[in-house]
């Protein structure tokens, strides 16, 4: 394959430490059979890994250059006729999941990190039809997914996800495993999407209209920030401190916010 430069504007780091590779293989455990999605495949340092185990690999690739390099590859290092990888040249954050599938689809990857949190945002709204998905994140972003309430990363992000998923960090990735290595330590985090919500959101983009809200000013106590949307004693009245701060509440408090907020305003 020619040689391909990391361009800065996609956030371009490409891995290459094949011990991390196997390590991020056997944590996705794919099966044949499985409808398996990787978002940003790069060079293909994990595409042909896992291809080695599926029937077909759907690839979302922004970069055409890539997307064109990673065909070429697979069509010079072919594994069987039967294996296949389909290449989508399309952005992510903007993508719809749904035409891969509706259901039990699997989303993985080593995703930019300019991206990864809106992408996150936009990957929560397909949580009834994915399985799991394990992402290489920026460790600080795994951390504030996976943080508890009262801790100093808990916030507006591991609000929305543990909502939406069971989070588990998985190992952490130094720098010296990309090229180019990037200024901070990796991670790898599998999200799970619920069965079933810890509380039924009974309107989703109120939920994360309430969220945004509670953590817009994080200095300031719930009452303020949810001044003219929740009045104090309403809050009071679902057994919530008005006066306590947004990163000291459950995520199961934010659903009883955001379904009192949705019945006031139907």
């Amino acid at each position: 394959m020619t040689e391909h430069r990391a361009k800065k504007r996609f956030g371009q780091h490409f891995l290459h430490d094949q011990n991390i590779i196997h390590r991020i293989v056997t944590a996705i455990d794919p099966k044949h059979h499985q409808t398996i999605i990787e978002i940003g495949p790069g060079k293909g340092a994990l595409t042909f890994p896992l291809l080695e185990h599926l029937d077909t690999l759907h690839v979302l690739e922004l970069d055409r250059d890539l997307a064109q390099a990673l065909s070429k590859k697979y069509e010079a290092v072919k594994i069987r006729p039967e294996k296949k990888i389909v290449i989508h040249c399309v952005d992510a954050l903007s993508y719809d999941f749904g035409k891969i599938g509706n259901q039990h689809l699997r989303i993985v990857g080593n995703l930019p990190y300019n991206i990864s949190t809106p992408l996150i945002f936009h990957l929560l709204r397909y949580h009834h039809s994915i399985d799991d998905m394990v992402f290489m994140l920026q460790e600080e972003v795994v951390d504030r997914i996976c943080a508890t309430p009262g801790n100093k990363d808990f916030g507006r992000l591991s609000v929305m996800v543990q909502a939406h998923c069971h989070a588990e960090k998985l190992f952490t990735v130094s720098p010296g495993a990309f090229s180019p290595p990037p200024k901070v330590m990796s991670a790898i985090i599998k999200l799970k999407p619920r069965d079933r919500f810890l509380k039924e959101i009974n309107d989703p983009p109120g939920f994360a209209h309430i969220v945004k809200l509670a953590f817009s000013q994080r200095r300031k106590t719930l009452k303020n920030c949810l001044k003219g949307v929740l009045e104090k004693n309403q809050i009071n009245d679902l057994g919530i401190v008005p006066e306590a701060r947004a990163e000291t509440l459950s995520v199961d408090d934010f659903i009883q916010l955001a379904n009192s907020y949705h019945k006031e305003n139907q």
